[in-house]
């Protein structure tokens, strides 16, 4: 039996090597283009024909709107409006992502560190800029050394505040890849006691097994939507101090 860490491997589809770097086209590179081309089918579907009674796809895609424009207004406010589309394709691109790595035989990308680290590790650098081009360096230095904190406490407080901030990067990524690796990876096991006890005992090895994989299936796709609103509302957040500095 394949170990259930096999689903997670990297293979290379179309080997390309250019100036000394591997930069070939893999499984894990096609399930984020179905992923990118799922999401503009869907999109393209929804809003090719825009009635007053909307359909199933418009209804889905209006209450999508509302959601991340919600989410938004919540935890930026009314300057956040202006990263709508950025928010809105982030949480659609990890929550695709996530959901399509549910298929049998597909491949989740969400589940390896280095692509999660480098979508992290962008929106760390960006929001950093943010703060810079609109507070000036001055200001944003100050973010690590709140006002009113005596002055013995900033030797202890500062520290503090640089590490909690350049661990941002490793927090929002290590989160979703840790989540959706360990919930595929008790899938693979769980759907492997299905087969192997239901040789056995049919009712009692291969029913409950089945039963208690069912209910695993339905939390991890929970789990798939519930990573993805984590990981946009913490990008929100990201954004909202770097606008007011909190």
């Amino acid at each position: 039996m394949a170990s259930p860490l096999a689903q997670f491997e990297i293979k290379k589809i179309i080997p390309i090597e250019m100036f000394g770097y591997d930069i070939s086209f893999t499984n894990s590179s096609l399930a984020m283009l179905v992923t990118v081309f799922s999401i503009s089918i869907f999109m393209l579907v929804g809003l090719r024909n825009l009635k007053l009674i909307p359909s199933k796809t418009q209804s889905i895609l209006e209450s999508s709107y509302e959601f991340i424009a919600d989410m938004i207004g919540d935890n930026i406010g009314n300057e956040g409006i202006k990263y709508f589309s950025f928010i809105f394709t982030l949480f659609f691109f990890i929550l695709i992502g996530n959901l399509l790595g549910m298929l049998p035989y597909s491949f989740t990308w969400t589940s390896h560190i280095v692509v999660t680290f480098a979508i992290a590790f962008f929106i760390f650098i960006g929001v950093t800029f943010l703060a810079i081009y609109k507070h000036g360096i001055v200001k944003f230095l100050k973010f690590f050394a709140p006002s009113g904190v005596p002055k013995p406490m900033l030797f202890l407080l500062v520290p503090i505040e640089i590490i909690s901030y350049l661990s941002r990067p490793i927090s929002l990524s290590v989160r979703l890849f840790a989540n959706m690796m360990a919930g595929h990876t008790l899938l693979k096991v769980i759907a492997g006691f299905v087969f192997v006890l239901g040789a056995n005992s049919f009712v009692i090895g291969g029913i409950l097994p089945l039963m208690f994989l069912v209910a695993l299936t339905g939390l991890e796709i929970v789990i798939a939507f519930l990573q993805a609103y984590v990981f946009a509302i913490l990008t929100c957040l990201y954004i909202n101090d770097a606008i007011h500095l909190h």
